[in-house]
């Protein structure tokens, strides 16, 4: 089957197409024909290093499909029905295997190519909004990059809670799906941020900042939260942040910052059950929708590395093998 190796670590250049055996399903797996895979940022980071891995490697932990064989220990029920993951090593391929218990059926109203990328980043939207922070009813909060797929999808989970969205963005085309999704103010990154966030907010500032840029905006989420208000850094799209003196939270506000992972908030089978089934199904039925701003052949991985690294993309982006 084909799939992509990361050959070392480095930029985009390293992701090659490469033949290779297709997988078996092992005790408690499912085999799966992938017939859309998620690009994250998360692959971006292993690529090139900054997070642990071992090439040579296939890249890429999501994805959607149909189910083809089944590991021992597994329903033979389950051949020929749909299912999505996000948990699965080895999704830049043709064929991948999922563990049973971590796939989750995707609904008939729900494409594969939508479902291929709503997990990873819908889950993370869901945590953001009812776990790393919990802004209430009435609270603003400040997400960057509002026109990516969590930022539009996080703008979406908390207007519908009642929650004021302030967002960033790069360009005007960005800022109008920002608005769309329900971003009440939207703003260009910059020096300036956190004084028109306090311009916004009658001097207050936010009571979260959602941060997933990093190195580039983390100095203006610090000055846009609120007294007691929350950080929440959940990725370095343009770095990893700088070292942070701690008694800098004292003068700010007495401010709480965090590095929250998705891992540690779907670990526990029931928890990932509870989120998985409120995301999907808010998909299925309509009540967030999910944007593929870009499909590429599996071939071209590395023009979707470099695209989702030069922000020249919106929402969620696919491959197709």
């Amino acid at each position: 089957m084909r799939a992509i190796h990361v050959t070392r670590h480095g930029g985009p250049e390293v992701l090659e197409v490469v033949e290779v055996d297709s997988p078996v399903a092992g005790p408690g797996e499912l085999l799966v024909d992938v017939a859309a895979v998620g690009v994250n940022f998360i692959d971006t980071y292993f690529r090139t290093g900054l997070y642990p891995s071992t090439p040579p490697y296939v890249p890429g932990s999501e994805g959607a499909g149909t189910v083809v064989a089944v590991g021992e220990g597994v329903s033979d029920d389950r051949v020929g029905t749909r299912v999505a993951w996000c948990e699965a090593s080895g999704s830049y391929a043709q064929q991948v295997t999922v563990r049973a218990d971590r796939a989750v059926a995707v609904p008939d109203s729900v494409d594969d190519t939508t479902a291929a990328c709503v997990l990873l980043q819908g889950l993370t939207a869901h945590y953001l909004l009812d776990g790393s922070a919990h802004p209430a009813t009435g609270d603003t909060v400040l997400v960057h990059a509002g026109a990516g797929g969590v930022g539009l999808m996080l703008t979406q989970l908390a207007t519908s809670a009642g929650i004021r969205v302030i967002t960033t963005v790069s360009t005007d085309a960005k800022e109008e799906l920002s608005r769309g999704a329900g971003a009440t103010d939207v703003l260009r990154y910059g020096d300036d941020v956190a004084e028109k966030v306090r311009d916004l907010t009658d001097g207050a500032g936010v009571a979260v900042v959602y941060d997933g840029v990093g190195a580039d905006t983390f100095e203006q989420s610090l000055r846009a939260a609120r007294i007691r208000g929350t950080v929440v850094v959940f990725g370095a799209a343009s770095g990893p942040v700088p070292p942070l003196d701690v008694q800098r939270l004292n003068a700010l506000g007495s401010l709480h910052v965090t590095r929250p992972t998705l891992a540690h908030f779907i670990a526990d089978a029931d928890e990932f059950a509870w989120r998985t089934g409120e995301v999907m199904g808010a998909v299925a039925d309509g009540r967030l929708s999910v944007r593929v701003g870009a499909s590429y052949p599996l071939a071209q991985a590395a023009q979707a590395h470099t695209d989702l690294a030069g922000r020249a993309t919106t929402g969620s982006i696919v491959l197709i093998p």
